[in-house]
Formats: C-alpha cells, structure tokens, sequence
C-alpha cells in the first residue's frame, strides 16, 4: 500500500476534530454529518492501519523466538496470526480503495440494451440479474425505480437503486458498455450473437446536494406504470419522468405509492445526475467522458462475456478474466471489481 500516507490521514482528522469545535459547527446539519462520517472513516482506517502494524510487529518478534528455539506450538501460533493478518489485511485494502469522496454513498444504476432488438433486450435483462444477485451477496437492498419491459423479451431499460455501505464504491467501476457473445436462444439457426448493453452507475446524493434547477428547464410527464418490475411497481397513471431541457438527461421514476413521491424521487436522480455531470466535468474534459461511454456497440466495451465457442469473461481495462461465466452472470464480481479498483492507484 505504498500510495497509503498515514500521516495526511491523522493530520485530515485532526483538521476535522477542530471544525467540529468551531462556533455554528451544526447550523448545517447536512455539512456537519458528511464532515462526521469523513472524519470516522478516516479514524476507522487509521485505527486498521496502526492494528495491522501492531500484529506485524508481533509476529516479527514470534519469527525471532523460532529462529532461536524452533517450537511446533509457537510455529502454529504464528501460522494462526498470519492468516488472521492476512484477512485484516484483505479488509483494510477495500477500506482504503473505497474510501474516495461518495464511495460511501448508495449507487443508482441504469441498464440500456444495444442495437439488437430482442438479443440485446435478453442481455439487458441477464446483466439486471447478475447486478441483483452480487447487490444480494453483499447484503445490499435493491429497489427498482423504473422498468420497461423489451417488445418480445428482456428489457429495455431499467433503472435501479441500490442501497448498502459503500454501494457506489463497489460498482463505480461498472459503467460502461458490456458484450456478450453466445449461441442465441432466439434463433432457430442456432447462430452465435453478438451483443451489447450500457450500465451507468451514480452515487445518490438524496438532498445533501444543492443544484438549482429552474422550472423553465424541465419537461414533466406522466405515464402508466408498466413492466415486470417488481409487486411494488405502481399500475396507475402515476409514473413521473421529467426531461431536464439544457442537458437532454432524462430520469424516470415509477416505484411510489403516488405521483408526488414519483415525481420527488425523479427530482433526486435527475440532481444526483446533474451533480455528478459536475464532478465528471472537473476530474476530466466532458468530451473525454463521452469517449469512454460512446457507442453502445463494438470496441467501446468495457467487459466482454463469451459464451460460445469457449467460456470466457474478460474485462479489457484491468486484463482479469476468468472461464466460470455462469458464476459471474450469477453475481460473483468481486475479483473483476476489485481488479479494477487496485488499478485505479497504481
């Protein structure tokens, strides 16, 4: 971890400790509580940090006991600490990986199918399926915001949240457009396939944010509820989707019980994109972005998924792949995830 500075992590609680003794410290409860949570973050890495250290001075000490007088049950208490260091180790890395600024946050994310008419739709669906069941592996709740159901089968958009310690952090690295390849179920020829969908993932920032967004700018509609979303998706005339004008970002939402939570919960994700459009615009040109998140189609693939002629999944940023893609499509995704969050600080 030679990107780690203990130091700058114990001089950041530092300053936050002094901000909290300031005068008018909680007049802004929302600043307040994020300052709060950064420093505890900060304090709970520091304290792994400093306990990790402790247990690798010990077992420094238990290696020169051996060397002097070899001893089966003190070889066997060190085998014990070693392994235990080893997953404090393990724990304390994904404490550092996501410990960027909204890591902490929930995700809301976002499944386009490709060109491809019913293939892609199919795709869209299986990707829902996988990011449900890794959501389900990790504890995680997931609740659909809204879900169109594809002409034939799949779907053809769906948009979801999902709520969980450091859900954004663990997914960030999922946008993109992802391709699968396979011998497809809707052929008679039994043709092999090609195809594609894009997910977008965003943290939620639920009104800890201020953007102004002005009445003028926003087209709002209502529709019908439709789709296989889930019992609790509302059949009235109560889905609310909101086009914000200046940008072109759309935000859907059909899961409340009325038009006015619909319409409340549209309003949030249409912000927590808007909010994130900003940051994207400061890390990198917007241009940039758009390069990485283009057509949704071949070459612009983050992850590619083979099916036929051989087994294969293959993220082409990080190089991890793996040949079990049945247990990836069933949510096992931390090796592609944290493959990608280590290259991230090399």
């Amino acid at each position: 971890m030679s990107h780690f500075d203990l130091a700058d992590k114990k001089n950041q609680i530092e300053e936050l400790d002094k901000k909290t003794l300031e005068d008018g410290f909680w007049n802004d409860q929302k600043k307040a509580q994020s300052a709060i949570r950064t420093r505890n973050n900060l304090k709970n890495i520091v304290d792994s940090y400093q306990a990790l250290d402790d247990t690798l001075k010990s077992l420094d000490e238990t290696a020169d006991a051996i060397k002097e007088v070899f001893d089966e049950e003190l070889m066997a208490l060190a085998e014990e600490e070693y392994d235990a260091m080893a997953k404090d180790f393990e724990n304390f890395e994904i404490q550092v990986l996501l410990s960027h600024e909204y890591d902490q946050n929930n995700a809301i994310l976002e499944l386009h199918p490709g060109a491809g008419g019913t293939e892609s739709c199919d795709w869209a669906s299986m990707l829902y399926r996988m990011y449900t069941r890794y959501a389900e592996k990790k504890g995680f709740k997931v609740t659909v915001l809204d879900y169109q159901p594809g002409e034939e089968a799949g779907i053809k958009s769906v948009t979801f949240l999902v709520e969980g310690d450091k859900a954004y952090g663990y997914l960030k690295g999922e946008k993109g457009v992802h391709r699968l390849v396979r011998i497809s179920p809707f052929d008679s020829g039994a043709r092999r396939h090609t195809s594609f969908a894009s997910l977008d993932v965003m943290p939620q920032f639920n009104d800890e944010i201020e953007i102004e967004v002005k009445p003028e700018d926003l087209i709002i509609e209502t529709k019908r509820a439709s789709g296989a979303g889930g019992q609790h998706i509302n059949k009235t005339d109560s889905a609310v989707r909101i086009v914000h004008k200046p940008t072109g970002i759309v935000s859907t939402c059909q899961n409340g019980r009325s038009q006015h939570e619909n319409r409340e919960e549209a309003m949030r994700i249409l912000k927590s994109r808007l909010y994130q459009l900003e940051i994207e615009k400061q890390e990198k040109k917007l241009a940039e972005i758009k390069g990485i998140q283009a057509a949704n189609e071949w070459g612009s693939q983050i992850r590619s998924y083979v099916m036929h002629p051989y087994s294969l999944v293959k993220d082409v940023r990080t190089g991890c792949e793996t040949s079990q893609v049945q247990n990836v499509l069933d949510g096992d995704l931390d090796e592609f995830i944290f493959a990608y969050l280590k290259s991230q600080i090399q």
